[in-house]
C-alpha cells in the first residue's frame, strides 16, 4: 500500500473528532471520503498532511511515518485545500517557482506543465498578478495547478471541485483519471455525491469521526443519516 493510516484519533479542545480512523490506498487508486459536515472528513485530511496532531495512531506513505519523518513525509504528498493558501507577496508565477524548487522540478519539465496548466486553467494573463488582485475562483485555479506541479505519491484534495468554473473542474476530472493512470495515489474529499462514484475506485464514509463503511466505490449507495432512527 502507498498510504496506511491505522487507528487514528484525534482530540480538538477536549472533544473527540476522530476516534481510531484505519485506512489505506494503493498506487493508483483515487479513494474518496464522505459524509455529513462534521463527519471529521476535513480534519482527518489534515492530520494526514501534518496540519492537526493526533493522539494515537499511525500515517504512513510507502516507508516515511509522519512521525518519524516528517519532512521525508511532507515531500511524498501534494495538497489542494478547500480554500486557497497563497502568499500575498507572491505572484501567480512566483508561486508556481516555489513549488519548482520545493519539488525539485527540473526547470524544462517545470516549464512544459506550466504552459499546459495555465492555458487548461486560462489563466495566462494572470501570470503576474498578486492573490489579492484575483477572483476566488482564479486563486483556487493557482492553488490547483501548485499541487499538480510535483509528481508524488499521492495527492490530497479537499473539495476538489469548489469555486473551478465548469471547464476548469473538467479538466481538473480528466487530470485526475491521468494521473490515477500513471501511478499517483489521490484521496480526496467531496460533497458531489455524482463525483464519488464517477471518479473514485473506494470509498470511506466517516460518521461521527469514526468509520462507518469502508469499500470498493460500487458498493457506495447514499450518506447514512446522521443520526439511527
Amino acid at each position: 500500500m502507498v498510504l496506511r493510516v491505522e487507528g487514528c484519533s484525534v482530540e480538538i479542545g477536549g472533544a473527540q473528532i476522530l476516534h481510531d480512523v484505519s485506512l489505506e490506498a494503493g498506487r493508483g487508486e483515487i479513494l474518496a471520503l464522505v459524509g455529513h459536515n462534521g463527519a471529521g472528513k476535513s480534519t482527518l485530511m489534515k492530520t494526514m498532511i501534518g496540519m492537526r496532531d493526533k493522539q494515537s495512531g499511525s500515517i504512513a506513505i510507502h516507508q516515511e511515518n509522519i512521525d518519524d519523518h516528517l519532512k521525508g513525509y511532507k515531500r511524498m504528498f501534494s495538497y489542494i485545500p478547500e480554500e486557497p493558501l497563497l502568499f500575498s507577496e507572491l505572484t501567480t508565477l512566483q508561486h508556481f517557482d516555489l513549488y519548482k524548487q520545493s519539488y525539485s522540478i527540473d526547470r524544462e519539465t517545470f516549464a512544459s506543465r506550466i504552459e499546459r496548466y495555465m492555458d487548461a486553467f486560462e489563466i495566462t494573463d494572470k501570470k503576474d498578478e498578486y492573490p489579492e488582485a484575483l477572483s476566488k475562483g482564479m486563486r483556487q485555479k493557482v492553488q490547483t495547478i501548485c499541487a499538480l506541479l510535483p509528481v508524488v505519491p499521492v495527492l490530497f484534495i479537499d473539495e476538489p471541485f469548489m469555486g473551478l468554473d465548469v471547464y476548469a473542474g473538467k479538466f481538473l476530472e480528466e487530470e485526475l483519471n491521468r494521473k490515477k493512470e500513471e501511478g499517483m495515489t489521490i484521496v480526496l474529499t467531496t460533497h458531489q455525491l455524482e463525483k464519488v462514484k464517477t471518479l473514485a475506485d473506494t470509498y470511506v464514509m466517516l460518521k461521527n469521526g469514526s468509520v462507518s463503511s469502508y469499500g470498493p466505490v460500487e458498493f457506495f449507495e447514499m450518506l447514512e443519516r446522521r443520526k439511527d432512527q
